[in-house]
């Protein structure tokens, strides 16, 4: 199968949606992203499987926000969006999150990958799976409620 242009800009739209909405703290919006997906967090046992209110509900739990926003900017790089059959298509990209708050100097506090699943409903693109994992940790004081416990790092 081959994708056409119009399939990658889509697909690319719906990639950096996430950070769009999670920047500004639009989380509502945020969960119907996932509406019909199974998202995999690394560091929770089980995935989140097609409910958008419960993707909503995991980052409010989780996130400090300041003003309605976390005060973070997500930058992607090394997109990369291939075919994986009928109506279905893969995406990685790294991700290098920024914050800044009233306590916290600009600086990098997470590294990590995004790996995706689309599937082409109705003549639309949506995501069908993402998978978060993170593999370079910085200050995450003022990020979360509660402190995310990166795993060991590999030697």
């Amino acid at each position: 199968m081959v994708l056409s242009a119009g399939d990658f800009f889509a697909i690319q739209n719906l990639v950096h949606s996430y950070p769009r909405l999670l920047d500004n703290g639009r989380l509502d919006e945020l969960g119907e992203l996932f509406a019909h997906a199974t998202v995999h967090i690394q560091g929770r046992d089980d995935p989140i499987m097609c409910d958008a209110a419960q993707v909503t509900a995991m980052f409010r739990d989780f996130l400090r926000l300041y003003d309605g926003r976390p005060r973070t900017r997500h930058q992607m790089a090394n997109l990369m969006i291939e075919p994986d059959g009928p109506d279905r298509a893969r995406a990685w990209c790294s991700v290098v999150v920024f914050q800044q708050t009233t306590e916290l100097a600009l600086q990098p506090i997470i590294t990590g990958e995004y790996h995706d699943v689309f599937e082409r409903v109705g003549g639309s693109w949506r995501f069908a799976e993402r998978r978060i994992s993170n593999d370079l940790f910085g200050n995450l004081s003022a990020h979360g409620r509660y402190a995310y416990q990166p795993p060991e790092p590999r030697v």
